[in-house]
């Protein structure tokens, strides 16, 4: 197989792609694996020194990337993403949504301002980007990509995660219901959800017990690495490869979903 085959395949050279959550260390690692793909890639998130960070290692390979601070809870901030990104570099081809928050609280002592924190994290946010970006995408010649990040606790119940799992679980319905709308604008809408990995919102979730838990249920046996999201991301977003792709939930879990169905 030549490599020039699958550049064509998966390829993002000359798109610009905005990764909201970039700071993080899932959202990293798909900065980092889109950019090095050939996408111009827009790093957003709240700490400056995380996302410089991520630049830094883009550009240590190559490729090209900027920070932009964001807030993903308010409305306008998220529009001004927008606006400096049209600035910049005149459109935007990939969203990707990988903002997220956790709490281990048990059910029957989650208040409702942590709550609406979990929720407003991963579902308002989710909304939020998608309700600014994927008009303008729509408006554009080539269309867009939009790729939100689920869980695989979106799907199954564990580690006692209710509000995020609820939130992760409206995101992949409001994933579905997205691609529907903007399938005949050219905008294509599909859902990634991980298993465990070391991100940030599992930290303060995992004990000892439920690190063992997870591990026994996990048919390989062990948590995902960051970069072992990036192929599947890519196969979502890409033009090419993942042109007739829209609306799809994949499960990236060491086979986590295949063992409990």
């Amino acid at each position: 197989m030549s490599a020039n085959y699958l550049k064509k395949l998966f390829g993002l050279d000359g798109q610009v792609a905005v990764v909201i959550g970039g700071t993080g260390v899932l959202g990293g690692a798909l900065a980092e694996g889109i950019g090095q793909a050939g996408a111009k890639v827009v790093v957003a998130g709240r700490s400056e020194a995380r996302g410089h960070a991520c630049v830094e290692r883009i550009r240590s390979v190559s490729g090209e990337a900027g920070f932009l601070t964001v807030d993903v809870g308010d409305r306008e901030s998220i529009h001004e993403l927008l606006e400096r990104t049209l600035d910049e570099h005149g459109r935007v081809d990939i969203l990707v949504n990988c903002a997220g928050v956790n709490a281990a609280t048990p059910y029957e002592e989650i208040g409702d301002e942590e709550w609406r924190k979990v929720v407003d994290g991963s579902l308002t946010a989710t909304h939020l980007a998608c309700q600014a970006f994927a008009p303008q995408m729509a408006r554009q010649d080539e269309g867009g990509s939009i790729l939100n990040i689920g869980s695989v606790t979106a799907h199954l119940p564990l580690s006692r995660v209710f509000a995020y799992s609820a939130a992760k679980a409206a995101v992949v319905n409001l994933t579905k219901n997205l691609a529907r709308e903007y399938a005949e604008k050219n905008v294509r809408v599909n859902v990634l959800c991980p298993g465990f990995f070391p991100a940030e919102q599992n930290r303060a979730i995992l004990d000892k017990e439920r690190v063992a838990n997870i591990m026994s249920q996990t048919p390989m046996g062990r948590f995902g690495e960051p970069e072992e999201l990036v192929g599947a991301a890519i196969l979502l977003v890409s033009r090419s490869a993942g042109i007739f792709i829209t609306g799809a939930d994949l499960y990236v879990d060491g086979g986590f979903t295949a063992m409990r169905f």
